[in-house]
């Protein structure tokens, strides 16, 4: 059987937001509650093209299809008038192993899965009248998850830190053109905010831990590979509550392994994100919460066979 080949545009159509957000969601809790299949990323780097590139599966059990996605992100590329990511979906029947379709989404599926993961995480960790909110990057991800967030709680400011003034002046443009309040912000301004998500390929801490005020929440969601590194282990240590979206992966990858590699939090103080989302967790109006978002495989799975349903039922 000839598998099915859909473009950027028809994927686009069909993965409207209330379609991502609820498939993200059951992804997140079915993953928390053991109810997938997730093997190791597979990561490459091109240091002298300024490019990264991973590879990940998943299946959530029980479903009729899984997935191997690969993603790409060439960071100079916009420099040549290029879009900084790339990508594919393939999506294989889980009960045959045939492939049934591949989307070439142009990586619209992985930023769409990852802004509502970090949108939903955020609304769910942040405190109830946290209005504030700070984003670290300029790029898409930056824009989508400010988009994504504002559709689950107000917002009354957004403050935009970048190593570009004139991108973080036109990010704010485009916050305002959707009546957001929006401008840009020097890092330990933005850092102070109510809520904070960081949205870099940095390699180095973004802020400082000091800077984060109590009551604030942090999401960082750049840190999908190793070498990279967004917020400092210092963070970690002031957290009264800390969740990963996958706790190994995070401990090999991403910030809360760092924090624990530097002794600042132990290798079991964090709590999976979809546990947090099925049954919020009461927290004092001063506590720093801290979310660590590494990207997991069964999201791509559960948000392509949604879209995959709804283009080709």
């Amino acid at each position: 059987m000839t598998p099915l080949v859909l473009g950027p545009t028809a994927i686009e159509r069909a993965a409207a937001p209330e379609l991502v957000l609820a498939a993200v969601r059951d992804a997140l809790i079915a993953h928390a509650r053991g109810r997938t299949t997730v093997p190791p990323p597979l990561h490459l780097q091109f240091p002298e093209a300024g490019g990264d590139c991973h590879v990940k599966a998943g299946w959530v059990t029980d479903a009729s299809d899984f997935t191997v996605k690969i993603a790409t992100g060439f960071y100079r590329n916009p420099a040549a008038g290029l879009p900084t990511n790339h990508g594919l979906v393939c999506v294989v029947s889980a009960r045959t192993g045939g492939i049934r379709a591949i989307l070439d989404d142009g990586g619209l599926i992985t930023a769409r899965r990852t802004a509502a993961a970090g949108a939903l995480v955020t609304h769910a960790m942040a405190r109830p009248d946290a209005a504030t909110l700070a984003v670290f990057g300029t790029g898409e991800q930056a824009r989508l998850q400010v988009e994504w967030l504002a559709r689950l709680r107000p917002l009354d400011t957004v403050l935009v830190h970048g190593r570009s003034q004139e991108k973080a002046r036109t990010l704010c443009g485009q916050f305002d053109a959707l009546g957001l309040h929006a401008r840009p912000a020097p890092a330990g301004e933005a850092a102070a905010a109510d809520m904070v998500i960081t949205t870099t390929p940095a390699t180095a801490p973004v802020l400082r831990a000091g800077d984060i005020r109590a009551g604030a929440h942090v999401t960082g969601v750049g840190t999908d590979m190793p070498h990279k590194n967004e917020l400092p282990p210092a963070l970690f240590a002031r957290a009264a509550l800390i969740a990963t979206d996958d706790h190994q992966q995070c401990l090999d990858h991403g910030d809360f392994g760092r924090a624990v590699r530097a002794g600042a939090t132990a290798d079991s103080s964090d709590t999976p994100v979809g546990l947090l989302l099925e049954r919020p967790v009461e927290r004092p109006d001063g506590a720093i919460t801290v979310a660590d978002l590494t990207g997991v495989g069964a999201l791509d799975a559960a948000l392509a066979s949604a879209v995959l349903r709804a283009l080709a039922p």
